[in-house]
C-alpha cells in the first residue's frame, strides 16, 4: 500500500540558506477558521514580528485557516526553526486568549525557495491578494491581517 509522505520527510536533506527568500504556507489544524477571530490572527502577526532579526518579513497574509509568509532568512537559525517558533508562540497565545487547549496548527508547512528569476514583488502581490481571491473583501485595504514592505 502507498504511504503518504510526511512534511518532515519531504524536508530531509534540505538546508536553509541565509539570504534566501521563501514563501511559507502553513494551515490550521483540521483547517478550522481560527483566524476568523481577528484577535487570534493578530497573535500570528505578533509572532511573525517576534522573529525579526532572524528573518526579514517581506509580506504576509493571515487567512481564516492558513498563513502565507514571504520571508528572507537573515541568519543561520534555519527556516524550520523559525516556522516552529512562529507556530508555537502563536498557538500558546491563541490558547491563552481563548481559554482553550489543543492544537492550533497542522503539523509541518510548505515552503518554496524563490529562484533568482522570480519576481519577489509579484509573489508579494499574490500573497496580499489572497483575501480578494477568497471573496473576503472587495479591497485589500479592508482586510486587517496582511502587510508588505513595499507599501
Amino acid at each position: 500500500m502507498f504511504n503518504k509522505p510526511h512534511g518532515r520527510d519531504l524536508r530531509k536533506g534540505r538546508v536553509s540558506i541565509s539570504g534566501q527568500v521563501y514563501l511559507v504556507t502553513t494551515i490550521t489544524h483540521d483547517r478550522k477558521p481560527v483566524f476568523a477571530d481577528w484577535q487570534c490572527g493578530r497573535a500570528v502577526v505578533r509572532s511573525l514580528m517576534a522573529e525579526q532579526g532572524r528573518v526579514s518579513t517581506l509580506a504576509f497574509v493571515v487567512m481564516p485557516d492558513h498563513l502565507h509568509w514571504l520571508v528572507q532568512l537573515d541568519d543561520d537559525a534555519g527556516l524550520e526553526r523559525v516556522v516552529r517558533n512562529v507556530k508555537s508562540w502563536s498557538a500558546r497565545r491563541i490558547n491563552a486568549q481563548s481559554h482553550q487547549q489543543g492544537r492550533v496548527w497542522q503539523r509541518g508547512f510548505h515552503d518554496h525557495a524563490l529562484r533568482r528569476e522570480e519576481d519577489v514583488e509579484a509573489v508579494a502581490r499574490y500573497v496580499a491578494a489572497n483575501p480578494l481571491r477568497a471573496g473576503l473583501v472587495k479591497r485589500i485595504g479592508d482586510y486587517p491581517l496582511w502587510d508588505a514592505v513595499w507599501l
